[in-house]
């Protein structure tokens, strides 16, 4: 009886002792794995009276409908100064919205309902969908980037509020629901 208890005592905790490593490795990967973000809807960040307090300047993901107006665009290329010429230029506009805008979109109508994107190289941004109008994607896309970038510091005084608020993109995927 006694060599039967001893059995059953060491089964029970090599059971114990193996559910402890799998709890272990589960919380060990959940610590160093992959932290995956969360896309926000351009809807929400578009709905925030302050994108730097509520979503903060670190990397997050908002998805949205793509558009970009290069040909028909008004305005200047950012100045002289290359090193921020990029994120305060007023043309191509490139925006995110929370709907699809029709193919005769006006630039008038991506300022004021989209949320402005701006990439360092000028990429990475989708490829065009069509030759000529606006560059509209036939999907959502999910971007990745931050708010508030450093370069902020040297836009002109009158873009400043500009050049906090546009989302600076790292890269972009197709969305899948």
């Amino acid at each position: 009886m006694d060599r039967r208890l001893l059995e059953v005592r060491i089964g029970l905790a090599l059971v114990a002792g193996l559910g402890l490593l799998v709890f272990g490795l589960l919380v060990l990967g959940r610590l160093t794995g992959d932290q995956t973000l969360e896309p926000v809807s351009v809807a929400d960040v578009l709905a925030s009276s302050d994108r730097i307090e509520e979503f903060g300047t670190g990397e997050m993901r908002i998805v949205g409908w793509y558009a970009e107006l290069v040909a028909d665009c008004v305005g200047d290329d950012g100045g002289s100064d290359a090193t921020v010429a990029w994120l305060q230029r007023e043309c191509p506009v490139r925006v995110l919205l929370a709907a699809q805008p029709g193919a005769d979109v006006t630039q008038a109508i991506l300022e004021g309902a989209g949320l402005r994107l701006a990439g360092t190289t000028g990429r990475p941004f989708p490829p065009r969908a069509e030759p000529g109008g606006a560059n509209l994607q036939l999907q959502e896309l999910v971007f990745v980037g931050h708010f508030a970038d450093a370069a902020t510091q040297n836009c002109v005084p009158a873009r400043v509020e500009r050049c906090l608020t546009t989302f600076v993109v790292t890269n972009y995927t197709r969305y899948v629901k």
